[in-house]
């Protein structure tokens, strides 16, 4: 869980910037100044981007035994800027905790596995 956990927060991050790009740097220059490269440039890498951020989450997701609701709004936080940030950082919270527990709390086949007498 964790390797999913580093590559869901990676594309947050990404994602999370470029539509920060597409809205704060190539909207003004489109509408403003009328030159739309910006836009172009980042509102493609950000869909593509976006998708594989929905791909890490759906992995992170049905790891950590997320409901569909939560993995719907963790989807749609890529679509406002600056929310993705704090989505990312819910989610991290969320399984940091769920590891935190399973280390602790070692799973039944492990112990009967690791008791030679049982």
């Amino acid at each position: 869980m964790r390797n999913a956990l580093i590559r869901y927060r990676v594309m947050a991050y990404v994602v999370g910037v470029m539509l920060i790009v597409l809205t704060c740097v190539g909207m003004p220059l489109k509408y403003i100044w009328h030159n739309d490269s910006v836009v172009t440039v980042a509102g493609i890498a950000h869909g593509w981007l976006y998708m594989l951020l929905i791909i890490t989450a759906i992995d992170l997701g049905r790891r950590a035994r997320w409901s569909w609701l939560r993995l719907l709004l963790i989807a749609l936080a890529g679509t406002v800027p600056f929310v993705t940030f704090v989505a990312e950082h819910y989610a991290n919270k969320d399984v940091q905790a769920k590891l935190a527990w399973n280390e602790a709390h070692p799973t039944e086949p492990e112990a009967v596995i690791a008791d030679p007498q049982g």
